[in-house]
């Protein structure tokens, strides 16, 4: 069991990713709240996945950025060392050959902050996905 020596809540997992304190309420919150190295990446993110997709709207979920057409969504979250981008398992099957230097999970890509953003392949998961 893992204690945050900020705000005292009790994880499984050491070190694990979270909020102290109240959820992001908005998208620009949540980027403004992370460590000012990676908001301009969080926010290039943000900005292809808004330019790629047409009537998408942008929220919060799980104290995390979320972009929902229909019953369709994908997310992302800033980690200690990269960005989970939750794309879903038939995106990850679609587009996995397109990402060979990028870990990824059942339904995520890690995005290493010492890495380039795959432009070309964000705007075509998006497009893709919300098309």
């Amino acid at each position: 069991m893992w204690v945050c020596p900020k705000c005292k809540r009790e994880f499984k997992r050491v070190n694990q990713s979270h909020y102290c304190g109240k959820a992001p309420e908005t998208v620009s919150e949540y980027i403004a709240l992370q460590d000012p190295e990676i908001q301009a990446r969080l926010t290039e993110l943000r900005n292809l996945i808004q330019s790629s997709g047409k009537d998408i709207k942008e929220g919060i979920a799980w104290s995390m950025p979320i972009y929902k057409k229909e019953n369709r969504a994908i997310s992302f979250a800033a980690c200690q060392k990269h960005i989970s981008f939750y794309i879903g398992e038939e995106a990850i099957e679609t587009f996995k050959a397109r990402l060979p230097e990028f870990a990824i999970r059942k339904n995520a890509v890690y995005l290493p902050y010492d890495k380039a953003l795959p432009t070309d392949v964000i705007r075509d998961v998006v497009t893709w996905y919300f098309d």
